[in-house]
């Protein structure tokens, strides 16, 4: 059985589906007030291989990413480079989902724009007024986490220390993972003329990000979502303030399973334009290295829950330990000549050594490494071509998830 790390609760728990029949996923996807890098797509990448192995293991998965194209960044960023917010945010979104094909990330069923989404913004938002969980205060409505029971239980947030009068934090987002203890926009009411203010039942004015996912996924999903997937930077702030406004205005969770990817480095620092250590797919791709090779990197280098170090060695080592396993597998592939597959042999531990490690919360590093060490003893000239056959349709189905090996 498949268990993953839950950090609602912060423990390992046995996967179980809010709906059997149809396992709804959400990630936090780009904010597009830029290109993405690499270190989003290993997000991308760890959610995208989720939910290819639940498939793997039997389930019937609907996927569902949030697009921020619209926030304080990107009106900032459109303003430098004075161009329409909302063209500028569209152009990168096409590049992000061209990386995304490249990469072999599926595009999701639900792939939404809170642009798309402003009035069921408002709908949330009159919710929340008429609860008085929520004010309007110079313009602006904010969010009071004083009022909902049991905020902050994702993160752990003790309340006890919360100020009885706090102020309020105006912006989308803050840098740094620390905590605002004070109450956090929900709409920002409109300051001057603008492309990007939206004529609504509670004014004009935008809805902040906070609001944004939770809005998204109240259109798409009338269930408890069975996971929702972002990077661990969410885990300060931002996913509690979604399932504190979502659940105070739905009478279930917001989500079941909660999962936080860990960040990935360059050369030991995070990325930034002020170090100039940005890197994108397609420096990679410059550099001679495949698409395949690029995702296997980022799928394998660590734990979906560990930090990563990119360095060109590490990236060097790793396409060559994927171009290692391909070899292990052409002699099998040779041997199989078109055969029709046996049930049991080679195929058959293939796929048990791959399910035990994917079961232990994702551990593709481990599977990985299992099935080639399995593969290394491997005599392919011994095997009957049936055999070879089973073993090659056992890791095809295997490159389901991996997308990789062939």
């Amino acid at each position: 059985m498949l268990h993953l790390m839950n950090t609602l609760g912060r423990k390992l728990e046995p996967f179980k589906p809010a709906n059997p029949n149809m396992v709804n996923v959400f990630t936090c996807g780009p904010s597009v007030y830029k290109p993405a890098h690499i270190g989003n797509f290993r997000t991308f990448a760890y959610e995208d291989m989720l939910v290819r192995y639940l498939e793997y293991s039997g389930y019937s998965v609907c996927r569902g990413m949030t697009i921020t194209d619209i926030e304080d960044k990107a009106i900032e960023e459109a303003e430098q480079l004075k161009q329409d917010v909302l063209r500028m945010t569209d152009d990168n979104l096409r590049l992000v989902e061209q990386e995304m094909n490249l990469l072999h990330i599926r595009k999701p069923e639900y792939f939404e724009k809170a642009s798309d989404h402003v009035e069921s913004s408002v709908k949330i938002i009159r919710a929340l007024l008429e609860k008085d969980i929520a004010y309007w205060y110079d313009g602006n409505v904010y969010f009071d986490p004083r009022k909902v029971p049991g905020f902050g239980k994702l993160y752990q947030v003790d309340m006890s220390q919360w100020p009885a009068n706090p102020k309020r934090f105006h912006k989308d987002t803050y840098p740094d993972m620390r905590w605002n203890r004070g109450d956090f926009i929900l709409w920002h009411g409109e300051r001057s003329a603008g492309p990007v203010w939206w004529q609504t039942a509670i004014g004009r004015g935008r809805p902040s990000w906070n609001v944004q996912d939770g809005s998204i996924v109240a259109d798409c999903v009338e269930e408890p979502l069975s996971i929702y997937c972002g990077g661990i930077d969410n885990l300060v702030r931002h996913h509690d303030y979604n399932i504190a406004i979502l659940e105070s205005v739905r009478p279930y969770p917001m989500a079941l399973t909660w999962l936080h990817g860990g960040h990935l480095y360059v050369d030991g620092n995070k990325m930034s334009k002020s170090r100039g250590n940005i890197i994108y797919t397609h420096d990679l791709i410059q550099q001679g290295y495949s698409a395949e090779e690029v995702r296997f990197f980022l799928l394998y280098t660590g734990h979906y829950r560990a930090r990563v170090n990119f360095t060109a060695a590490v990236m060097q080592r790793t396409a060559e330990r994927l171009r290692s396993i391909k070899k292990l597998i052409e002699p099998i592939s040779a041997r199989a000549a078109g055969s029709a597959p046996a049930d049991d042999g080679l195929g058959k531990e293939l796929a048990a050594l791959f399910t035990a490690k994917m079961d232990e919360d994702l551990n593709l590093h481990g599977a990985v490494d299992t099935l080639a060490k399995h593969l290394a003893k491997v005599d392919a000239a011994s095997m009957s071509a049936p055999e070879a056959a089973g073993a090659l349709q056992a890791l095809q189905r295997i490159d389901h998830v991996l997308q990789a090996l062939f």
